[in-house]
């Protein structure tokens, strides 16, 4: 038993114990959902899905389930050509004992680091490099940390989600205002103005295809490494 925990060091790098290597596949498995968040465009699709019917007016329609499972295929349809970049480059060469447990760790790195980097608002990402005081000739792509990388990533996706929707909320506030403005000019009180302006507001999202272009924006909004 003592011999299979070991860690071996060889010339072409780490070569991790079976047992070791069970361990890490586990505790990936339990970090699935919160990597999932951290290193993918889940976090501004499920916001701006989570947001867009708070501005329709239906707070829980389409359901929470609806909403995640959209934005996981979304996500998943994005991120596919970084998979497939992972999967090619990394998976099958780690399979076939081709390079080491380091290697293979770098080369899923790279392509996900790539990704954050492009969708990453520079702004963002000076405040973060300001705040690990960084020095400006560590500043490059290649040697940004991920510690650093990973928050900045975050906040800007956060930033980036509520953006989209402010500009998505203003046709329908004009819509809530409008219908307000003219059951007040009616004298019309007791009437709530959501029961006019809801019907408006589906109908208009409906005419215009609503969710297949916010769904085409959502993709069209990343930009993927060559």
């Amino acid at each position: 038993m003592a011999a299979d925990l070991t860690i071996n060091l060889s010339t072409q790098g780490v070569s991790l114990s079976t047992p070791l290597k069970l361990l890490l596949l586990l505790t990936l498995l339990s970090l699935a959902p919160s990597l999932l968040i951290m290193f993918t465009s889940f976090v501004r699709i499920v916001i701006v899905l989570a947001l867009i019917r708070q501005a329709i007016g239906t707070p829980t329609i389409p359901p929470n389930q609806v909403i995640i499972s959209l934005a996981l295929f979304l996500t998943f349809y994005i991120m596919f050509p970084i998979f497939q970049k992972i999967y090619t480059d990394a998976f099958v060469p780690y399979i076939k004992n081709e390079i080491s447990d380091t290697q293979f760790l770098q080369r899923v790195e790279q392509p996900i680091k790539e990704f954050m980097l492009i969708n990453t608002q520079k702004s963002t990402l000076k405040v973060f490099m300001d705040l690990a005081k960084i020095p400006p000739e560590e500043r490059t792509p290649d040697k940004i940390p991920m510690y650093v990388l990973a928050p900045a990533f975050l906040v800007s996706e956060i930033k980036t989600a509520f953006e989209i929707v402010f500009l998505l909320y203003l046709p329908f506030l004009v819509i809530d205002i409008v219908v307000a403005t003219i059951l007040i000019g009616l004298g019309v009180f007791m009437l709530p103005p959501t029961v006019i302006s809801l019907p408006l507001k589906l109908m208009l999202f409906v005419l215009v295809n609503g969710w297949e272009l916010l769904t085409l924006a959502l993709i069209k909004s990343y930009s993927l490494p060559k």
